[in-house]
């Protein structure tokens, strides 16, 4: 079992990829955030005028995702954490996570850059191993969306060295979340809306 418990509705609109069964984890383990990310999912649409907008601190992709998410009882969260050794204690410091809810971390990287992905998954991994999380997930954008960009005159603003799903997978694939469960959304052109 994995990602065939996924409805239709979102592998039909989502380029997916899972590791170490973080779809059955989720799904089984934790059916709120499993049914807060599914809903979000299938309301989603990736609008023509959210792509043509000037940037900012954040994007109107990113910052829908946040408040849907965060009226649902997700929290954006820095975790303080620290290791003690022969009472020699060392802080580790993490980056904040765009949505937490109970042990489930969710980051949204919709245009950044793709070391952004590196801090992500360094993230996942260190709070798994501490005990905090039990998977991450995260969001982002399929490669076919740059056709989508070039046609709107936007392509330069989503660059190569910028956050999408093939500069992400390299990074799982060799190890960048180690023992974390992981599941990942890139948004695709069927998510596409050009009339709004």
């Amino acid at each position: 079992m994995g990602l065939e418990l996924l409805p239709e509705s979102i592998t039909q609109k989502y380029e997916v990829h899972e590791w170490r069964h973080a779809t059955s984890i989720l799904k089984t383990d934790f059916p709120g955030q499993w049914n807060d990310l599914i809903n979000l999912l299938n309301v989603f649409e990736l609008r023509k005028s959210s792509i043509v907008t000037s940037g900012g601190s954040k994007s109107p992709i990113s910052g829908f995702m946040d408040n849907y998410l965060y009226e649902l009882g997700w929290e954006e969260k820095k975790f303080d954490t620290r290791i003690i050794i022969d009472d020699v204690e060392k802080e580790t410091p993490t980056h904040k996570i765009d949505c937490v809810k109970g042990r489930i971390a969710l980051d949204i990287e919709w245009n950044n850059k793709d070391p952004f992905y590196d801090r992500d998954l360094n993230n996942f991994r260190l709070l798994f191993d501490l005990g905090a999380i039990s998977l991450g997930i995260i969001i982002t954008r399929s490669d076919e969306l740059q056709t989508i960009f070039n046609n709107l005159g936007k392509g330069a603003s989503y660059g190569a060295s910028t956050t999408h799903m093939s500069k992400l997978l390299p990074r799982i694939n060799g190890g960048g979340g180690a023992g974390c469960p992981i599941l990942v959304f890139g948004i695709t052109s069927k998510c596409y809306n050009e009339n709004t």
